[in-house]
């Protein structure tokens, strides 16, 4: 006799982080989704170098936790695997929603959203799927899931793709595929920005987007 999966809906509660606070010389709010291995608390360090008084940065957490290298040491997280893949798209998306709406005022500042790795997959879904409002979008050392169009992101009037000549999980190949079908969803809303380095988050890269 073979098994039956079912499923069951429950509330869950999940943290995140926030870099300095929103006052009245804010400019530009953050929202960053962290890559593979990755806690928040750690990740949002390195948006340290913004200024504080113009930049708030919220960090979400990925919700699947795991101990990395097997070595029940240090902790990372996984925002999605193969697994019930689009089950789990609609519970990151809904706990990107809370955070969203607890955090982000509703005025006229700057709207960032920026993936890093495995988080671009996160934050581009997000972005298209709730229609949210944002400046710009970075696109950092990751691939966009080719499930979209160019609807899909016609509210997006800035588009930044970053990654580094070095990248060991992103070769020059596939920048190659990735910028064409980039060029598709984005057209000449898109700036492409390659950096000397691996697969790394650069805080003088980070530094430089709003010059």
């Amino acid at each position: 006799m073979s098994s039956t999966e079912k499923e069951v809906s429950y509330q869950i509660n999940n943290t995140y982080s926030t870099l300095n606070s929103i006052g009245p010389r804010t400019k530009n709010i953050w929202f960053v989704c962290h890559g593979l291995g990755y806690l928040s608390r750690y990740f949002i360090e390195y948006f340290n170098e913004l200024n504080p008084e113009e930049n708030y940065i919220i960090a979400p957490q990925a919700q699947s936790k795991q101990y990395l290298n097997g070595k029940f040491k240090h902790v990372g997280a996984s925002w999605l695997t193969k697994e019930n893949t689009l089950f789990e798209i609609e519970n990151v998306l809904n706990y990107l929603d809370s955070v969203y709406t607890k955090e982000v005022p509703k005025n006229n500042i700057n709207f960032i959203a920026l993936g890093f790795s495995q988080g671009v997959s996160v934050i581009t879904r997000w972005i298209a799927k709730r229609k949210i409002p944002c400046s710009k979008l970075i696109i950092y050392a990751g691939k966009v899931p080719h499930e979209f169009t160019t609807k899909d992101f016609e509210h997006i009037p800035s588009v930044l793709f970053i990654v580094g000549d070095q990248d060991e999980y992103i070769s020059s190949e596939i920048i190659k595929n990735e910028e064409k079908y980039l060029d598709s969803l984005f057209g000449k809303q898109i700036e492409y920005v390659v950096f000397k380095g691996n697969h790394e988050v650069k805080r003088n890269i980070i530094a430089k987007i709003l010059h």
